[in-house]
């Protein structure tokens, strides 16, 4: 390994763009954030070091034994993937070791685009993540102390704001420029107007930077053996911002598996289960965590645990523990989780193993000889997650829970392992004021569906239910409570309590679009006109006696309350 002679950033970019320059499959996924783009070129342009780099050159005869893919150029956070390229092995190529983040961002920078999803919008929408351009104001510093450029990505309409503070250069728009011809630039500023020293010293600064100052400093392994270069590769990512557990064995899979591109595998795979019904969000960390309790006697997510011989067992029973997953997933699914609501991925392993287990599982999700074994499934679930009993250091609730569930094959034995954990920090017990505590969650919090799914134990979750306040939050404001004649005192109860599971229900998303902002006790006379109907609905949603008067609020929080805490203690006690 020796040191070179560093390049330029605009050197760099031009191999990255011609493909001399690829990531080899031991790489991870592209993973910084929009600030961090940002503050690389505000670190570039005040001269500060971004590091030395480790480039791997891959010999023409070498090529054709391992695997290569190309830069992210136009990022997208929902499906932004590395693609793999296919090379015909003429020429040798350079493989980056170290430095794919720094690179790629500077890739993005100046040639490509990044899309992150808007706040608050849901990630199926289309315009949830709007394509942005990384820009330079040539007018004004940051407000940020600690940054003296003011980078920023923006769409092509925001960067279309002029003010004496404002003049949005697009940061990709200096390689135009002929960096040997400085009247190119004086002649830009000109026709633009832009008189300001600041923007002058920012043109020429980024012009400089990018295209003439030697800033890639890389260190050049030429050694072919790929154990030697998984070694370096391993030991430089380990230090400073530490790749997780995940991409350091996914290298390792990637160089050990002889059938199948462990790679392409289980980032495919990923996408997939996570578009599953209302989608998830499992990672490739959840898929190897998964692996290593269904395929390893030591389930804690260590490098060693990834031994050859794991690995060969990992590749050899991919296509089963891949069916695995993917019926638990449509099974929880079926449950009404989904990415909001599922608060532990790692609470669906045990399931995962119970099925990897069971010789044929095809008939499990709709068979109704399996129903009632589905129902003790979604309890249990349902449980640990409001348990909490996965959160944080969760390997030894999962090696326990993996000796139960091998001793009891022929159904998930969901009360062994509860009695089994009682009297340990990760405890599936419940005790009344924990109950008592369960109805204080409030409307969309994660663990709130998790409560009223066991209340609501018989609906059909593939069905679209809200979560419905049944007394309309628009009814609750202190304006509108007063026009009720509700007391002053009552008013405070009200606020403070409307938004709480006491005051919610699941109802199907067409009624509930219906109801809108009617008073309830009108809503529901008016709808169920038929009093066995009526009797039943509020059976059903347990507000049977009950005043249901906007008036009476506090006394119906507090009966339905008592109502639902009684149910959850049949449930759970």
């Amino acid at each position: 390994m020796a040191f070179q002679t560093p390049i330029t950033v605009l050197q760099a970019i031009k191999n990255i763009n011609n493909q001399k320059y690829l990531l080899p499959a031991i790489q991870r996924e592209f993973v910084w954030k929009e600030e961090q783009i940002e503050r690389i070129f505000d670190s570039i342009m005040r001269g500060y070091p971004i590091g030395s780099f480790l480039f791997w050159k891959v010999s023409k005869e070498s090529i054709r034994q391992y695997q290569f893919y190309s830069f992210i150029k136009d990022y997208h956070q929902k499906k932004s993937h590395n693609q793999k390229i296919d090379l015909i092995g003429d020429e040798e190529i350079i493989s980056i070791l170290d430095g794919q983040q720094r690179l790629t961002s500077l890739y993005i920078g100046l040639m490509g685009s990044y899309a992150s999803k808007k706040p608050y919008m849901r990630w199926d929408r289309p315009n949830a993540f709007p394509k942005k351009y990384l820009y330079l104001n040539l007018l004004k510093k940051p407000d940020e102390e600690d940054m003296q450029y003011q980078f920023q990505f923006l769409t092509l309409e925001e960067a279309q704001e002029r003010n004496e503070n404002t003049y949005w250069f697009k940061v990709g728009d200096i390689l135009h420029f002929d960096p040997e011809n400085p009247s190119e630039l004086y002649d830009y500023l000109v026709e633009k107007n832009l008189t300001n020293k600041f923007a002058g010293k920012c043109l020429f600064r980024l012009s400089e930077v990018i295209c003439k100052t030697p800033l890639i400093s890389y260190y050049m392994e030429e050694d072919q053996e790929l154990d030697r270069v998984l070694n370096i590769f391993i030991r430089v990512n380990s230090g400073g911002t530490q790749l997780s557990y995940s991409d350091l064995l996914l290298s390792i899979a990637t160089a050990q598996w002889s059938q199948k591109d462990a790679r392409e595998e289980i980032i495919n795979f990923v996408d997939e289960i996570n578009n599953i019904g209302n989608k998830f969000s499992f990672d490739k960390d959840f898929i190897l965590k998964t692996c290593l309790v269904l395929c390893n006697k030591d389930v804690r997510f260590k490098v060693d645990n990834f031994n050859s011989q794991t690995m060969n067992d990992i590749e050899n029973n991919w296509d089963k523990i891949k069916e695995s997953i993917r019926a638990t997933i449509e099974l929880v699914s079926g449950f009404g989780f989904h990415y909001d609501t599922l608060v532990s991925n790692n609470a669906i392993i045990p399931i995962i193993y119970y099925l990897y287990q069971k010789d044929n599982f095809d008939s499990f999700l709709s068979s109704q000889k399996f129903e009632k074994e589905r129902e003790s499934l979604r309890k249990w679930l349902t449980i640990a997650i409001l348990k909490q009993t996965f959160g944080g250091h969760s390997d030894n609730v999962l090696r326990i829970i993996r000796e139960i569930i091998r001793s009891e094959r022929n159904t998930f034995p969901a009360n062994k392992i509860i009695d089994r954990l009682k009297g340990t920090p990760k405890s599936m017990a419940f005790g009344e004021e924990e109950i008592d505590n369960l109805l204080e969650y409030e409307y969309g919090k994660r663990y709130t569906f998790s409560v009223m799914s066991l209340l609501y134990p018989t609906l059909d979750y593939n069905h679209f239910f809200h979560q419905d306040h049944i007394h309309p939050k628009s009814l609750f404001t202190e304006k509108k409570l007063k026009t009720f004649n509700v007391s002053d005192e009552d008013i405070t109860f009200c606020l403070e309590n409307y938004n709480k599971i006491p005051n919610l229900q699941f109802l199907d998303g067409k009624e509930n679009t219906a109801k809108g902002k009617k008073p309830f006790e009108q809503w529901l006379n008016e709808t169920y006109e038929d009093k066995a109907k009526r009797q039943h609905f509020m059976e059903r949603h347990y507000i049977k006696n009950l005043n249901l008067s906007i008036v009476e609020f506090k006394h119906f929080y507090e009966q339905r309350k008592e109502l639902l805490k009684n149910k959850l203690k049949s449930i759970l006690l």
